[in-house]
């Protein structure tokens, strides 16, 4: 796996790449900027690019905006952002474009090696990882979504999971439910957020939007 790193800040930056490296993971190229990520991608073409939300010169979202830039360019090109803070619009942003390899985490997760280690596997196999934290901050922003409130209990368990970037198996263990009992669920999401199997857009990322979208909107 070649990756492109882009953070700010050395120490996590150099953190980062000794980490994956030790990994046996290929870092191609760490930046500073916005600019240089764009630079390296362009130069080494990586299965992932890490890049950190709040970067030079403002530090607010360039981050976001290179990333989207980046995935413009090179639309296969997986991506996973790291956060300090859980900003809901900046996953929503990422998640527009209805397809996958593309990931959302808060910068604490890194220090929890294994779960930072899956989360990237799955972005660059072409999933979707968002932080738990992330989750579970946005349901309690989501009471007044009349979409989300034909869903069940259950049914918003399922969800919430769905957004961390599980699939059906991995959710099934999580629930401690079948497999089968997790694709019925499904189902009924679908069918309740009026998401048709006949829609080109991947229904799974489309049902996170309408949570993520939801939110984002009341939250303002």
């Amino acid at each position: 796996m070649r990756i492109v790193i882009a953070e700010d800040d050395p120490l996590l930056r150099e953190g980062l790449a000794l980490l994956l490296r030790a990994e046996a993971m290929d870092v191609a190229a760490t930046a500073g900027t916005p600019d240089e990520a764009l630079d390296a991608v362009e130069a080494y073409a990586p299965d992932v690019a890490i890049l950190d939300v709040r970067m030079p010169p403002t530090h607010t979202d360039e981050g976001i905006r290179a990333a989207v830039e980046a995935r413009r360019r090179h639309p296969g090109l997986a991506v996973l952002v790291l956060s300090a803070y859980v900003e809901q619009s900046f996953a929503t942003q990422l998640l527009t474009g209805g397809v996958g390899g593309l990931g959302y985490l808060l910068k604490e997760r890194v220090g929890r090696v294994e779960e930072f280690l899956d989360a990237l596997h799955r972005v660059a196999s072409g999933g979707t990882a968002i932080d738990p934290e992330v989750v579970a901050q946005l349901f309690t922003r989501s009471r007044q979504d009349t979409r989300l409130e034909r869903l069940s209990p259950r049914e918003r368990d399922v969800l919430a999971l769905m957004a961390e970037g599980l699939g059906n198996s991995a959710i099934a263990e999580r629930l401690v439910v079948t497999d089968g009992a997790v694709h019925k669920h499904i189902r009924s999401i679908f069918a309740k957020l009026d998401l048709s199997p006949a829609d080109r857009t991947d229904r799974r990322v489309a049902a996170v939007l309408h949570y993520l979208e939801g939110t984002r909107v009341r939250s303002r």
